[in-house]
């Protein structure tokens, strides 16, 4: 339960603002910030950077684009806080969008990716190095990658520069025994690296898997206040904490946070267990039919939807 090289990312605001395309308050933010600064969280993702031609600044809220002035803003000139981190998609950003370190409080950049645009991110990962970044990848829906495939990016990544590399649940469809095997290949592929892991809670096993990588070696563990994130939510901040054991960690101004900011967005945003997000864990679907069919005015009809889901993949 204790392992001094284990480093806890929080990512309530990136993942969260999956359910409300990022339009939280500067007071959430700087609520969630202020917690994870109290709690001595070693990470906190602020947000996605994103290219604003691509999506309109009327739709979505600041922390999809995460501007420098938008994040000073919330952290000021603290220097005692979580490392910053924000996450980038292949094709969703430009080069020329990222500032060197020297001109940005962002410590952290993480590359999500599929498996066929791997090429792509190990390119962006070393340019935010470059620049003076620390870098990640991180893979997505590794569920739904093959063997070979999957040999093939170890095998990019392990000739590569980054130094992490995340195993991603995507979908919340991995047991225990998946998170076993894949921790092995990963350690085994990537000697020298770190490997982190990012799980959603689909089939309620986000805290289980991420005991799991814990013990398989894993020392970079993604979390969420009151397990906020898209569709089923994360792994839950709290449970995290509470499992390390580590004397620096502070559970008071978690629970603070939940209190005064997290919970209370209960009242508008449905995440956590419900049905549908479980159907589409146990098919190791994405979520987004899901997301979908809870927006309708059909959402508590499980039968139909279960239906319609084993419909498809019969297809």
């Amino acid at each position: 339960m204790f392992r001094k090289e284990i480093k806890v990312l929080d990512c309530t605001i990136r993942d969260g603002g999956l359910m409300n395309k990022w339009q939280f308050s500067k007071e959430f933010v700087k609520g969630v910030y202020n917690a994870c600064v109290q709690a001595g969280v070693d990470y906190m993702e602020i947000g996605y950077i994103s290219s604003e031609d691509q999506f309109p600044r009327t739709e979505f809220g600041p922390w999809k684009f995460c501007a420098e002035n938008d994040v000073r803003e919330i952290v000021g000139d603290n220097a005692n806080g979580p490392k910053l981190s924000v996450m980038a998609d292949i094709g969703r950003i430009k080069f020329d969008d990222i500032r060197p370190k020297s001109e940005s409080v962002i410590d952290l950049f993480r590359v999500a990716c599929y498996d066929y645009q791997i090429d792509k991110a190990i390119e962006l990962a070393h340019h935010v190095m470059d620049k003076g970044y620390e870098a990640t990848i991180n893979l997505m829906a590794v569920s739904k990658v093959n063997d070979r495939a999957l040999n093939q990016v170890l095998e990019d990544v392990a000739a590569s520069r980054v130094g992490t590399f995340y195993l991603v649940d995507s979908f919340g469809s991995l047991y225990s025994e998946d998170i076993h095997g894949l921790m092995e290949k990963y350690i085994k592929a990537l000697p020298g690296k770190t490997i982190g892991f990012h799980g959603h809670n689909n089939t309620q096993l986000a805290f289980a898997n991420t005991i799991e990588c814990i013990r398989c070696g894993a020392n970079m563990l993604d979390a969420t206040i009151l397990g906020i994130g898209r569709g089923a939510g994360n792994c839950p901040l709290e449970l995290l904490l509470s499992f390390l054991k580590n004397p620096k960690y502070d559970m008071v101004p978690v629970l603070r946070a939940i209190q005064e900011h997290v919970k209370p967005l209960q009242k508008d945003i449905n995440w956590g267990y419900f049905i549908p997000y479980m159907i589409t864990g146990s098919q190791n679907d994405h979520p987004r039919s899901a997301m979908a069919w809870m927006a309708s005015e059909n959402r508590d009809d499980y039968v139909s939807y279960y239906e319609s889901v084993v419909k498809n993949k019969e297809v």
